[in-house]
């Protein structure tokens, strides 16, 4: 079929004018994600507002662009957050990346202060002795930790309360400052007049206080942190990892030679120097030099790829041992880096639905909790308990509630999964679509460019008797009609025509010189006007249904026979034919030219691709706009049993439909992203190939999931991870929800001391974010290795 490719669209800003990002420093669990929410979506223009909190990045989507008034709209939004109790700061696109690693005092200082304090008080009550250590001593090593390096809370608390909303912060310092007013009562009570005095007496018996209580608590909560914090920016390496490729300065070649200056003064045009060893600033094409380029980092393709003049090359790419001069088609946003990089940014900062269900719940959750541990209190008290007893276990119900791990559950998984999935070349545009991916059943494959290579070589051609030309004429001809087509099939003719072919015996090839109203027919092919032989007339190239629809049935097969034994083989099959035009009386009828077999090799991995969705347990189809025998000869080559052939690019969209059989089919879509766009979008899940000769940005635009190479293999692997990170998913959300479904009932009846609640508290959101980093050592299916491993998700 020799349609035109769809032009590639102009890439979208990595930075649109009507989104703003903004970095948000002080939440501490899920309720204050909602609260930043809340506050943002009362602002005018904001259409909608995302806030991430294992990236604490706010993703602002505005109803227009704000134009000359970004400034005063920039400084709304970052008031309303400092309003809320919260600083915040705008992330500008493009900005040089600065990879802060924070010192280890500012992260540990706290936390070794608090330990140092806390574990001198709890060693002895591990076991039963309130009376080791004088009240003076606990209180001594339990103040600064409750009101010094506990302030952080007092103050996110009190935020919280002017914003009349709750947060973990809230749950901390209330249950820690009734640990510590309860020691301090118990301390009075039990020698009110003497004070400290008597209370210096060495080993004195004194009350069991519970000053260990709220110091534990503390340095707990701080250690949790902590090591959530760590656990956090494993997360994000993947985007870390991105950005560190881009070099902070180029070499650019001048009138004055070589000279080095910052990437950002970089234009399109400009000619650049890429020695060996060093990473390819920009995206660009090669004007001397040969090399190999290791593109690992953003294909995934773990071999060098040959360069020389003329091929092009993409930012981040490692130039291995020759030098190379370049010149510059993209900079900035405009780049294939940049687009990666915001499309991996996008997918973690956009929730999926499980997220918002969850947000819900942590609107609510902490006033629950406030009511519970009131009603432990009381309830306590009312069957007789102590009323220290009683407030110890209200207590140990605040600290075990705070909801860290329901914050942190999801985007954490998403995080290390779409991280993953990006340093081996497969990205996921957001949450749905790795939602909808982890449930496909169908996988629908385009056949040209996807499971063979998409470069075509013309096998061999023929002309019927009497057509009036030669074999190299109508060779001659194909060539002149498809001169301005980046077409696959196109490109093969032109590779043809120089190739040493028989001299021209007739007077034809000068006439193809005469054609005008050259012009793609979408779907089927490519014809011009051409005046031939004293007549006006059609030329055109294209299709067997195309033909069929010209010239019927009977008269491709009596003038060309073996063309039905090319496409028998698995050859595509083109025909050129001439019709005269209507206007002229006495013109004659349309005539077959010639028919034409290319041949397009099926990828190395395409069988291996087919039997490892067989062993996930996902049926494929070939939907393809080839003829029949050579989709079927293709299929039966990679294993594929149901083939649907001869289609046009704008049908495939109707039989995706019809794959989907009204719901029951969760079907994903794989083409090249050039022309399968409208099935790409049709199917519940559209995986655009990046295509060896471009149309990259077309792919990201236009489908869900974009494998940065062309190996079907990628289609498996990316339905593998969506599988495991949903997985994840659930684990870690079947955890936070079941971490505080049991513990509360048992602190409320009294089996778990606030520092055991202390430590499970700081545990589990440690444990949620660990169980997602283990999908940062996810890898790809590669041939050779069980195919059971696919099952695994």
């Amino acid at each position: 079929m020799m349609d035109m490719p769809a032009s590639s669209s102009t890439t979208t800003s990595s930075d649109p004018a009507d989104r703003i990002d903004l970095a948000v420093r002080g939440m501490t669990c899920a309720a204050c994600v909602g609260r930043v929410e809340r506050a943002l979506r009362k602002q005018p223009n904001v259409s909608d507002v995302q806030v991430n909190f294992a990236t604490e990045v706010a993703t602002v989507h505005l109803v227009q662009a704000p134009g000359d008034q970004r400034s005063a709209v920039l400084t709304t939004l970052t008031d309303t957050v400092h309003d809320a109790g919260y600083e915040a700061h705008v992330i500008e696109a493009d900005a040089p990346v600065t990879d802060d690693v924070p010192s280890w005092w500012s992260v540990w200082g706290a936390v070794t202060l608090g330990l140092a304090a806390a574990v001198p008080l709890m060693l002895p009550m591990l076991w039963g002795d309130h009376h080791f250590w004088p009240p003076w001593v606990q209180f001594a090593l339990a103040t600064p930790v409750q009101f010094i390096l506990g302030a952080r809370f007092y103050r996110a608390a009190w935020s919280a309360l002017k914003a009349r909303a709750g947060n973990m912060d809230q749950l901390v310092a209330l249950g820690t400052t009734a640990a510590w007013g309860l020691s301090m009562w118990l301390w009075w009570r039990h020698d009110p007049g003497q004070g400290a005095h008597a209370a210096h007496a060495a080993h004195d018996a004194g009350p069991a206080l519970y000053f260990e209580s709220s110091a534990v608590v503390i340095a707990l909560v701080l250690l949790g942190k902590a090591l959530e914090a760590r656990a956090k920016r494993a997360t994000s390496a993947a985007i870390r990892a991105l950005q560190a490729l881009r070099p902070d300065t180029v070499l650019r070649l001048g009138p004055q030679g070589e000279v080095e200056v910052p990437l950002k003064q970089v234009t399109v045009g400009d000619r650049l120097v890429v020695r060996p060893g060093e990473r390819v600033p920009t995206d660009g094409r090669v004007l001397e030099g040969s090399s190999h380029v290791d593109e690992s980092l953003l294909t995934g393709e773990p071999l060098p790829v040959s360069k020389q003049a003329g091929d092009g090359l993409t930012g981040g790419a490692v130039n291995a041992e020759g030098r190379l001069v370049m010149a510059v088609e993209a900079v900035g946003g405009q780049t294939l880096l940049a687009q990666i990089i915001r499309r991996v940014s996008d997918a973690q900062a956009t929730k999926p639905p499980i997220q918002r269900l969850v947000d819900k719940v942590s609107a609510v959750f902490v006033p629950v909790v406030l009511v519970l541990a009131i009603a432990t209190g009381l309830g306590w008290m009312w069957a007789g308990l102590p009323g220290e007893d009683a407030l110890i276990r209200a207590v140990a119900v605040l600290v075990i509630a705070c909801p860290c791990a329901l914050g942190l559950a999801t985007p954490a998984a998403i995080m290390a999964g779409t991280g993953a999935a990006a340093r081996h070349g497969i990205l996921i545009k957001d949450p749905e679509a790795l939602e909808v991916a982890h449930r496909v059943s169908v996988v629908a494959f385009d056949k040209t460019g996807t499971l063979t290579e998409g470069h075509p070589t013309l096998r061999e051609w023929q002309v019927p008797p009497g057509s009036g030309l030669s074999s190299a004429d109508a060779l001659r001809w194909a060539a002149a009609l498809q001169a301005g087509s980046e077409h696959p099939l196109a490109r093969a003719v032109r590779e043809a025509t120089r190739s040493p072919m028989p001299e021209t015996t007739s007077a034809a090839a000068t006439d193809a010189v005469a054609l005008r109203d050259v012009h793609a027919v979408p779907g089927r092919g490519i014809q011009a006007s051409l005046a031939w032989q004293g007549r006006g007339g059609q030329l055109c190239l294209g299709s067997r249904l195309w033909a069929v629809d010209a010239l019927g049935e009977s008269a491709l097969r009596d003038s060309i026979p073996q063309a039905d034994a090319w496409s028998a083989q698995g050859s595509s099959v083109s025909w050129m034919w001439w019709q005269p035009s209507e206007s002229i009386p006495g013109a004659g009828e349309a005539r077959v030219l010639a028919a034409m077999a290319f041949s397009d090799p099926i990828k190395p991995h395409a069988p291996a691709a087919v039997r490892a969705l067989q062993a996930l347990g996902v049926q494929t189809v070939m939907i393809s706009g080839d003829n029949r025998g050579a989709a079927q000869a293709i299929a039966r080559q990679v294993g594929i049993q149901d083939v649907v052939a001869e289609v046009l690019p704008g049908d495939k969209a109707d039989h995706v439909h019809r794959l989907q059989a009204g719901g029951r089919e969760t079907v994903a879509m794989v083409g090249d992203g050039l022309n399968d766009a409208p099935a790409l979008a049709a199917a519940d899940v559209g995986m655009a190939m990046a295509h060896p000769d471009g149309g990259t940005d077309v792919a990201m635009q236009a489908a869900g999931i974009t494998l940065m190479r062309g190996d079907p293999l990628m289609v498996p692997a990316a339905l593998d991870v969506a599988r495991r990170t949903s997985a994840k998913i659930r684990q870690n959300l079947v955890w936070a929800f079941g971490y505080n479904l049991l513990g509360i009932p048992l602190a409320a009846m009294g089996e778990l001391s606030p520092m055991v609640a202390g430590a499970a508290m700081a545990f589990s959101s440690v444990c949620v974010v660990t169980n997602a980093l283990w999908l940062s050592r996810w890898r790809p299916m590669t041939p050779g290795i069980s195919e059971d491993r696919a099952s695994g998700a």
